[in-house]
């Protein structure tokens, strides 16, 4: 899963998916580290990232089919949460842009990319 390295929301989200992940299927990298730019996701340099991005199997998936992916991969209860997949994606992607266009205002933004604790570092990719 690549996020938002700097965002308050997407830092808090890792640090609660870590928590849920039981089987340990998720791995996490900022949108401005080094695994990103390897998997050819490349960020404008004038622009915060405002997306999350998963990426697994060669397929890459973006903001609410993201959130629904992931959520998916967590098993019960977490996996209830794709009966959104019901409302239809420019819909879902409508309220994801709303929230990711007011994260840093509502959650803030920190000065550099999150650091993983020790016991946290085994699901980090650079």
């Amino acid at each position: 899963m690549f996020f938002d390295g700097v965002c308050g929301l997407c830092n808090s989200m890792v640090d609660w998916l870590i928590r849920a992940d039981r089987h340990r299927h998720l791995y996490f990298s900022p949108l401005q580290g080094i695994t990103a730019q390897e998997h050819g996701i490349n960020l404008p340099a004038d622009k915060d990232p405002d997306t999350l991005i998963c990426y697994t199997s060669g397929k890459q998936y973006e903001r609410s089919d993201a959130i629904l992916h992931i959520v998916r991969r967590l098993g019960l209860p977490y996996s209830l949460l794709c009966i959104f997949v019901l409302i239809p994606r420019p819909v879902r992607n409508a309220m994801y842009n709303i929230l990711a266009a007011k994260r840093y205002q509502i959650f803030g933004k920190k000065e550099s990319c999150r650091l993983p604790s020790p016991e946290e570092r085994q699901y980090f990719l650079p």
